[in-house]
């Protein structure tokens, strides 16, 4: 017997229905895709929170008023800042999706006029991604704006905030496994007391060689097993928490009264505002948690955080407080000394791996941070290797690998004990953290159009609690912390003199146009000639013509049929669609042969392409050709395979006609008939015009790249400080980073370089 209609529709569910579980199973699926890369350097805390906070002067006496105090502050940061300040406010601040220090910076770029990237144009706010829809300016987010344009100093002072955050987090890339990984295999010592440090030491050296080694294999080949490791980790925690508030101290929740914070001050003074410096380390990872958004979702992250995170973080410092108020003996080794002895190993081993999953998403990170650097002309150019085909973003980086590991080795062997570690491990988090509360209180204004009081109330709650920790853990820099200054300011340092002998380079370029009317004018006293082929010559300007292309002929009074003049730059938005990667104009009138090609690239793009980078080049200056003065939209290239004969004319136009399918890969076809099919389907006999058939030809002629092999000299009127800045710094950092050309992935025999001395 059939059921009726009604039943049927209620069994099956609605279209909408259906439409809202499959959101719910996408989300319930990131969110424990995110467990494995987000949360791994949050959830291994616990390790060394209270061994470091303890780890002075402060003492606990009979009333523990002292552990309820710091269990109190660990609560209540936890809640604060992971909380209600990441979760709840800065999670929605994301640029199309992505998060990070450098998502707040992009977001502030577009919306007022706060980049000094060079080489931005009014076409760039065309972009799909460039959009800044939003409400009108109010009287503070205008003021703001003006306030911005017309002070460099500003703007500049902003950059080096924000490479200070940047440098400082990049600084978590080598704390966070030493850290981890010495906290974890300390626990060995409780079981072997006999045990030397110096075994614990080399132990955890070769664990950190083995992690560093394994990265050029890349986080995708074995992503499937952090999720689950983290999981059992919160579990084993958790567990073990509630375990001992049941048997030593049923009554540990008092102590989530902030009556107990203002106790512990006015109680332990002194030693006790020093001391949270370690309570600080309860929330290293949470910027993470945004830094990571563009992997995952908002909501994805927060189900796993709200859900499982946060309440199985809070019973495991609550279980630790409940063990340590009846043995205050136990603080150096509280974590493992709370583990109840059957299941020590196990904890033990899940402790371990925890550890690893928890230093590899760190380690990631790093490599996307330093990847958007290098993108937005803040960093040396370094070797960046796709390790995913299916997984966009999943990167490796050489250099910073190796870089990342010796550091975490020095840091290792020097310190050789994770309370001096966690001092310099809490100066990187906490100035981290009160970065982004400073550009989210701008983004408040500029960009969601807040009311200046309402940014205000958000910096002074948040950023207050910041500044605690900082002025705290600032009083540790002589026992640990000043490692993390001096590799943060070493960094930041070599981060801006790269910037700025870039920006230099280009202003000479702009103060120093050739003009090409001059040169052809003078074609027949220097000997001009053109030559069949393709040149492209590589520049750093969107408008006018670079001085190497001068001093290029006026040394060899010879250059190609067709000229084009092509410029990598960055935009300030994450990604950029392939449809609108490229940018081509027109030089001069036509009989030049000279154009312009923009290749546009956002701060998260990888320039490494899957396709023929020559064939696309040359299909969009046809494109470009065949579409000029029309309104209609641009026609691809493609191709069609005619069965039959082809007539003989359109085999002429040119035996090898590009095409590139919707994969993104470019092909050369060769005796094809070439076809143009519109936006309909249709597909149109071609009737290329004379220009383009030029093109063509010179394609198959050959194609030449002309780059700068540019040195950069301080002029002698310069400071003592810019001649070094340039003369020694920027110099070395050229002569030993990835010249242009092999990060452009240019044919070495079809190379041509042109020597040239840039005085800035």
């Amino acid at each position: 017997m059939n059921s009726p209609p009604h039943q049927e529709s209620v069994e099956n569910g609605s279209p909408k229905q259906n439409l809202e579980k499959a959101s719910c199973i996408s989300a319930l699926t990131l969110a424990y895709q995110s467990l494995g890369v987000v949360y791994g350097d949050l959830s291994t805390s616990p390790l060394y929170v209270y061994k470091t906070t303890f780890s002075g002067k402060l003492r606990v006496h009979e009333d523990d008023e002292e552990i309820y105090g710091v269990l109190s502050f660990i609560f209540w940061t936890f809640t604060l800042i992971a909380l209600c300040k990441y979760i709840i406010i800065v999670m929605s601040a994301d640029d199309n999706g992505e998060g990070g220090t450098f998502a707040l910076y992009s977001l502030l770029c577009r919306h007022a006029r706060l980049s000094i990237l060079p080489n931005q144009q009014d076409s760039d706010k065309k972009l799909s991604s460039y959009a800044t829809e939003g409400s009108a300016d109010t009287w503070d987010s205008a003021f703001l704006k003006s306030f911005a344009e017309k002070h460099q100093k500003f703007r500049n002072i902003l950059l080096i905030f924000v490479l200070l955050g940047t440098c400082m987090a990049i600084g978590d890339g080598i704390f966070t496994p030493a850290i981890s990984v010495l906290s974890a295999v300390s626990g060995v010592k409780i079981k072997a007391s006999e045990l030397h440090e110096n075994y614990v030491v080399v132990i955890s050296c070769v664990i950190l060689v083995v992690l560093f080694y394994i990265q050029h294999h890349g986080t995708s080949r074995v992503a499937f097993l952090f999720a689950p490791i983290v999981i059992a980790w919160l579990l084993c925690i958790s567990s073990i928490g509630m375990y001992n508030i049941i048997r030593w101290n049923p009554h540990i929740y008092q102590a989530l009264s902030p009556i107990y914070m203002l106790k512990f001050l006015k109680e332990t003074g002194w030693e006790g505002w020093v001391s949270l410096g370690g309570v600080v380390l309860s929330i290293t990872g949470v910027e993470t948690m945004f830094a990571v958004l563009g992997h995952f979702s908002a909501l994805s992250i927060k189900v796993a955080f709200i859900f499982l995170v946060y309440p199985c973080l809070i019973l495991a410092y609550l279980g630790e407080a409940a063990y340590l108020s009846q043995h205050h003996h136990d603080i150096e080794s509280s974590f493992y000394k709370a583990i109840p002895e059957p299941v020590f190993w196990p904890v033990f081993i899940v402790a371990t791996l925890a550890a690893v999953v928890g230093s590899q998403a760190v380690i990631s990170a790093t490599f996307s941070i330093v990847s958007q650097c290098c993108a937005l002309h803040c960093f040396p150019r370094v070797k960046i290797v796709h390790t995913s085909s299916k997984i966009y973003g999943q990167i490796y980086i050489p250099e910073i690998n190796w870089i990342l590991m010796c550091l975490c080795l020095i840091v290792t062997i020097i310190l050789r004990d994770t309370n001096r570690i966690g001092h310099a491990y809490g100066l990187s988090v906490t100035s981290v953290m009160f970065v982004t509360t400073c550009l989210m209180t701008l983004v408040m204004v500029i960009v969601w159009k807040q009311k200046a009081v309402v940014a205000a109330s958000f910096l002074v709650i948040f950023g207050s609690i910041e500044l605690l920790y900082l002025s705290a853990v600032f009083f540790k820099v002589l026992d640990g912390g000043w490692i993390s200054l001096l590799l943060s300011w070493t960094l930041m340092a070599t981060m801006f003199i790269w910037n700025y002998g870039s920006l230099k380079k280009h202003q000479f370029d702009l103060e120093n146009k050739v003009s090409m009317d001059r040169i052809l004018s003078s074609g027949p006293s220097l000997g001009m000639v053109r030559v069949p082929g393709i040149g492209l010559i590589y520049t750093n300007l969107v408008t006018g013509i670079p001085a190497i292309f001068g001093h290029f002929v006026t040394n060899l009074p010879a250059f190609h049929e067709v000229l084009v003049f092509v410029c990598v730059k960055s935009v300030q938005v994450p990604y950029i669609s392939e449809k609108e990667r490229f940018l081509v104009t027109r030089i001069y009138p036509e009989d030049y042969g000279m154009y312009r090609c923009v290749i546009r690239y956002g701060y998260k793009d990888l320039q490494q392409e899957n396709y023929d980078f020559e064939n696309r080049l040359v299909s969009e200056i046809v494109n470009f050709i065949e579409t000029e003065g029309e309104n209609e939209p641009t026609l691809r290239m493609q191709i069609c395979t005619c069965s039959g004969n082809s007539d003989d004319e359109a085999v002429d136009v040119s035996e090898q006609i590009l095409s590139y399918p919707n994969q993104g890969e470019t092909t050369m076809q060769s005796k094809n008939v070439g076809v143009l099919i519109s936006q309909d389907g249709h597909c149109k006999r071609p009737h290329l015009k004379d220009e383009s058939l030029h093109i063509l030809r010179a394609r198959e002629a050959g194609m030449a790249y002309i780059l700068g092999h540019s040195y950069a000299r301080a002029k002698k009127s310069s400071s003592i400080f810019k001649k070094v800045a340039i003369n020694v710094i920027y110099a070395f950092l050229s002569r030993n980073t990835r010249r242009p050309e092999v990060v452009l992935n240019v044919p070495p025999t079809s190379l041509l370089e042109v020597g040239m001395i840039y005085y800035v």
